[in-house]
C-alpha cells in the first residue's frame, strides 16, 4: 500500500453566501493541488445551503446542488486532485431534501455517492434520511477503496463495520459537527464535550477497523459553539494530525497506509470479520 497526501480543509461556511463559499472552496482545491495533495476533502453542508426551515425561499437554496457538483467535477479534473465536497442539501421533487455527498476521482468522474442515514436532531423534520433505503457502500477510487459517512454517522460503529466488510481502507467523515451539540445538559457537565467525544470516536473508529479515519469539520467562531478539530487518525498511531481549534485553514497530512495492513496483521479484525460464522449478525 502507498502513502497518500490528504488536504482537510477545515472551512467556515458563511450563512447566506452560497456562491462565495463555493469560490472560497475553490480556491482552498487549487492550493491542495498545487501542494501536492491526492485527495481534498471539506465539511457538511461546507455551501451554508441548508436552513432548518420550511420557508420555500429558503429551501430554494438547495435546488442548485447540480451547479456545484458538476463544477468540483470539473475543477478535479483540470486539477488532477480527487475532490470529497463535503456535503450538499439536495431538493429532488420539489420537496424533498436529502444530505448527500461524493467522491470524484482526479478525472472529475463520481466514484462515489452517500446520503446521510443517522441525522442529526435538528435536521430530521427537514431533511430525509436513507435509513434502509440503501445500505453504507465502499468503492473503488485512485486511493483505494474508500468508503464514506457524514456527521452523526461517526456515532454508529455499524456503519464502519458495513464498509470495511467490503474491504473499504479509508473512511472519509464530513461534518458539522458543534461543541453547543451536546445540549445545555451536556455543556453544564463539560463545555468541551463534544470535543472529547470526536477525539475519541475518531481515534476508535480507526483502531476497532484497522483503517485511516480521515475526519473534515467545519470552522466558525468558537463563541458560537464551532468546535473544528478535524483530524486524520490511523491504529497504532492514533491521531496524525488534528486542528487545535476552530479555525479556518487546511492540513495536507501524509497517511502511510501500509500501517494499516501491520494492524490488521496484528489484530485480525478484518479476518474475523469474514468467516461465516461471524457472531454479531445485528439481526432483529
Amino acid at each position: 500500500m502507498a502513502n497518500h497526501k490528504i488536504a482537510i480543509i477545515q472551512f467556515y461556511p458563511e450563512p447566506n453566501e452560497i456562491e462565495s463559499n463555493h469560490i472560497r472552496a475553490v480556491t482552498f482545491i487549487r492550493e491542495a493541488a498545487a501542494s501536492g495533495a491526492q485527495l481534498a476533502v471539506l465539511p457538511e453542508y461546507h455551501l451554508a445551503d441548508f436552513v432548518p426551515s420550511h420557508d420555500p425561499a429558503i429551501r430554494q437554496q438547495c435546488a442548485n446542488w447540480k451547479k456545484y457538483l458538476d463544477a468540483y467535477c470539473a475543477l478535479a479534473k483540470e486539477c488532477n486532485i480527487c475532490v470529497v465536497p463535503g456535503s450538499f442539501a439536495e431538493l429532488h421533487d420539489d420537496s424533498t431534501i436529502v444530505n448527500a455527498t461524493y467522491f470524484i476521482d482526479n478525472n472529475g468522474v463520481i466514484c462515489g455517492r452517500y446520503e446521510k442515514k443517522n441525522l442529526w436532531h435538528p435536521e430530521r423534520p427537514y431533511v430525509k434520511g436513507s435509513k434502509n433505503d440503501t445500505r453504507h457502500t465502499a468503492f473503488d477510487t485512485p486511493l483505494g477503496k474508500v468508503g464514506m459517512v457524514i456527521c452523526w454517522d461517526l456515532a454508529f460503529p455499524e456503519a464502519f463495520r458495513e464498509l470495511i466488510i467490503q474491504g473499504a481502507k479509508m473512511i472519509i467523515v464530513p461534518a458539522y459537527w458543534k461543541y453547543t451539540d451536546a445540549s445545555e445538559i451536556g455543556m453544564k457537565r463539560n463545555p468541551k464535550s463534544e470535543g472529547v467525544f470526536l477525539d475519541a470516536a475518531v481515534v476508535s473508529r480507526a483502531f476497532e477497523n484497522t483503517c485511516a479515519v480521515v475526519f473534515c469539520n467545519v470552522a466558525g467562531p468558537e463563541k458560537e459553539g464551532f468546535a473544528g478539530l478535524s483530524q486524520v487518525a490511523l491504529p497504532f498511531v492514533g491521531c496524525i494530525e488534528r486542528f487545535e481549534n476552530s479555525e479556518e485553514g487546511m492540513k495536507i497530512v501524509d497517511v502511510d497506509m501500509n500501517i494499516l495492513e501491520e494492524a490488521e496483521g496484528a489484530y485480525k479484525i478484518r479476518e474475523d470479520i469474514a468467516t461465516s460464522d461471524w457472531h454479531y449478525g445485528y439481526n432483529r
